[in-house]
C-alpha cells in the first residue's frame, strides 16, 4: 500500500484493512511491513484525534454524572469530601477540589483522577 495522509473516511477505512492484513502477517520488527504498520497506526491516530476527538470531561460534571449514575444525593459524598456545606460549594463551582478530595472521589465514585485534576 503507499502510504499517504488519511483525509476522509474511505482513506481510513482503507488503512484499517490494511493494518488487519499486516497484523494477520505478524511481522518481525525491522521489516517494511512492520514499519508500514507503525506509520499506518500513526497516521490513523491523528485521523482520529482529528475527527474524533473526545475531551475530557469536566471535573464537576463528571461527579454529578457518576452521582445520578449512582443515585447518590449529596449528603451522599460527604464522607469523601467533607461536610454538607463543602458539597454543596464544590458542585457549585464554589470552591476547587482538593488532593484529598480527588482521590477519595477517584476511588468512591470510580472516576479517573486525570478528570477531576483535568484544568
Amino acid at each position: 500500500m503507499q502510504l499517504k495522509i488519511i483525509k476522509n473516511e474511505k482513506d481510513y477505512d482503507k488503512a484499517l484493512n490494511r493494518i488487519d492484513e499486516l497484523m494477520e502477517l505478524n511481522p518481525d520488527i525491522g521489516t517494511i511491513e512492520s514499519d508500514e504498520l507503525e506509520i499506518l497506526t500513526l497516521l490513523i491516530e491523528k485521523y482520529e484525534e482529528e475527527n474524533w476527538n473526545i475531551d475530557t470531561p469536566d471535573p464537576i460534571e463528571a461527579i454529578k454524572y457518576r452521582m445520578e449514575e449512582m443515585n447518590l444525593k449529596q449528603k451522599d459524598l460527604i464522607p469523601y469530601i467533607g461536610n454538607k456545606s463543602k458539597v454543596s460549594e464544590l458542585l457549585n463551582r464554589k470552591i476547587s477540589l482538593s488532593l484529598t478530595m480527588v482521590r477519595n472521589l477517584s476511588q468512591a465514585l470510580h472516576i479517573p483522577v486525570e478528570t477531576l485534576i483535568k484544568a
